[in-house]
C-alpha cells in the first residue's frame, strides 16, 4: 500500500491517496480525506469517486460533491498562502494530483447529466473552479505536474456548460474576460472542445473572429500531433463545420457592404479558412468528408456568391485589373477560391462526394469560376485541383465535363488551362490529362 500525504499549515485537511494492490480485482483505488477539526474520514472508491459511471450519475449524493468542493477550496487557500508567503507549497505534486482527481470526478459527473450540472453550479463549483484555474496558471512548477490539473479543470467547465444555458451564463460571468483571454494566450482553451463550444455561444462576432484566427494559426502548424490532439482537433472540426453550415449565408451581406463592416459575415469567412486547413490534413479529412451537409453547404454557397457577383458589381464579381491598378482589399477576397478548395478537398478519393457534387450540379459551377479573378487569387489553380479530384476514377463526371465542352458550355481553353483535354474514343467522350505540345 502506497500512502501519499498532502498537508499545509493553513489547510484543515490531511489527504491520503491509498493505492492498494489487493483491491485491484474490485477496482478500488481509494481516496481518503480526513478533517483535522472533526476527525471525520471521507472515503471514495474508484467506482464512486474517480469514475462516476454514466449509470450512477443520477444517484450521486450531493454530499460527495460538497466534499470535493471543500477539497478544492482548501487547495486554493493553500496555493494562495504559499504565494503570499513567497514559499513553495509543501508536497506540491500531491496537491496538484488531488486537484486533478477532484476535477476528473466532477468532469465525469456532469457528462450529459443536467441534474448534476445544475447541482454543481448551485454549489458554486463554477466560480471556485475559475478561481483555482487562475491560481494554477500562476504557479511556478514543472509543466508535467501542472497540466493534468489544468486539463481536467477545463474539461469540467466544458462539460458543466455543455447544452446547459444556465451553466453557460454562470461560466460567462465568472470567466470573461480575464480567464478567457488568459486561456487564449496560453493556448489551453483549444485543448478543451466542450469549453470552446460553451464560450463560443457567448462570444460576440468580433470575439469569435479572434478565436477562429487563433485556431487557424494552430491548425496551420505543420508539426506532427499525437492521437489525443488529433481527437481534440476532430471535435473542433465537427463543431466548426456545424457553425459554417448554420451561418454560411451571412457572407452574402458583403455583396451589399462595400466597407466590409459586417462581423457575422467575417465569421463565416474565418470558419471557411479553418475548414480549408482542417481538410488539408489527412488526420481530419475522413471525418469532415463524412459529415452530412457540409459539402452541400459549400456548393450552395458557391452558387449563391457566384450569382450575387453576376447580378451586381461587388466583391463576388470576377475582375481582372489592369497593370498598376490598386490591389483589392476586402475580407471576402478569396472566398470563392476557398469554397472551391474545400469542395475539392472533400471530394479527394471519395466517390460518394464526387457523385454528390454531380447531383448538385456543382461541376459546371466550378468550371464557370476558373477564369482569372483578382477578387479570388489562385481560383484557377483551385478549380484545377477540384476538377481533378472530382474526375479521378469517376467516369460519369469525366463524361459530363467532356459533354459540356462539346456543347460549348465549357471552353476548351479553360480545360486546357487546367491541363485537361477532351478526346473521343469509340464514340465516347473522354476527359484526360493534356498531352504536352512539342516546344
Amino acid at each position: 500500500m502506497l500512502v501519499c500525504v498532502f498537508q499545509h499549515k493553513c489547510s484543515p485537511f490531511c489527504v491520503s491517496f491509498l493505492h492498494t494492490l489487493t483491491a485491484l480485482n474490485a477496482g478500488c483505488t481509494v481516496l481518503s480525506v480526513r478533517c483535522r477539526q472533526t476527525k471525520q474520514c471521507h472515503c471514495w472508491s474508484k467506482r464512486s469517486y474517480k469514475g462516476l459511471r454514466k449509470c450512477e450519475q443520477e444517484v450521486a449524493e450531493e454530499s460527495v460533491f460538497q466534499d470535493l468542493l471543500e477539497i478544492l477550496s482548501s487547495a486554493s487557500r493553500a496555493i494562495e498562502q504559499s504565494c503570499r508567503d513567497s514559499c513553495g507549497l509543501a508536497e506540491v505534486d500531491t496537491c496538484l494530483l488531488l486537484v486533478a482527481e477532484c476535477f476528473r470526478c466532477l468532469r465525469n459527473a456532469c457528462v450529459q447529466c443536467a441534474r448534476n450540472q445544475h447541482l454543481l453550479r448551485n454549489l458554486g463549483l463554477i466560480s471556485t473552479s475559475v478561481h483555482l484555474i487562475k491560481l494554477l496558471h500562476g504557479m511556478q512548477v514543472k509543466e508535467e505536474l501542472l497540466l493534468p490539473a489544468l486539463r481536467c479543470s477545463l474539461q469540467f467547465l466544458g462539460n458543466i456548460a455543455a447544452g446547459n444555458g444556465d451553466s453557460q451564463n454562470s461560466l460567462w460571468k465568472c470567466a470573461f474576460p480575464d480567464l478567457f483571454l488568459l486561456l487564449i494566450v496560453t493556448d489551453h482553451l483549444l485543448q478543451c472542445p466542450e469549453l470552446v463550444k460553451a464560450l463560443y455561444a457567448k462570444l460576440s462576432n468580433q470575439e469569435r473572429v479572434t478565436l477562429l484566427e487563433l485556431m487557424l494559426a494552430k491548425v496551420s502548424e505543420k508539426s506532427s500531433v499525437g492521437s489525443e490532439e488529433l481527437e481534440v482537433l476532430g471535435s473542433h472540426a465537427t463543431f466548426l463545420a456545424g457553425c459554417f453550415q448554420e451561418q454560411c449565408g451571412a457572407v452574402l451581406r458583403f455583396a451589399a457592404a462595400p466597407q466590409a463592416q459586417d462581423q457575422e459575415a467575417l465569421v463565416t469567412v474565418r470558419l471557411l479558412d479553418v475548414l480549408c486547413e482542417l481538410t488539408s490534413s489527412s488526420g481530419q479529412l475522413d471525418r469532415l468528408q463524412a459529415l452530412p451537409g457540409l459539402l452541400e453547404a459549400a456548393v450552395d454557397t458557391l452558387r449563391l456568391t457566384h450569382l450575387a457577383g453576376k447580378q451586381a458589381v461587388n466583391v463576388f464579381t470576377a475582375t481582372h485589373a489592369v497593370t498598376g491598378q490598386e490591389e483589392v482589399s476586402h475580407p471576402a477576397v478569396g472566398f470563392k477560391s476557398h469554397l472551391i478548395r474545400l469542395i475539392g478537398n472533400l471530394c479527394y478519393k471519395n466517390k460518394e462526394n464526387q457523385d454528390k457534387v454531380y447531383e448538385l450540379e456543382g461541376i459546371p459551377l466550378i468550371l464557370d469560376n476558373c477564369s482569372i479573378d483578382d477578387n479570388n487569387p489562385f481560383v484557377n489553380q483551385w478549380a484545377v485541383f477540384a476538377i481533378r479530384n472530382l474526375t479521378e476514377q469517376n467516369e460519369r463526371n469525366q463524361e459530363l465535363i467532356a459533354g459540356l465542352e462539346e456543347q460549348g458550355l465549357a471552353e476548351g481553353s479553360a480545360l486546357g488551362s487546367m491541363g485537361l483535354e477532351m478526346d473521343k474514343q469509340e464514340g465516347r467522350l473522354i476527359l484526360r490529362s493534356a498531352r504536352k505540345k512539342p516546344s
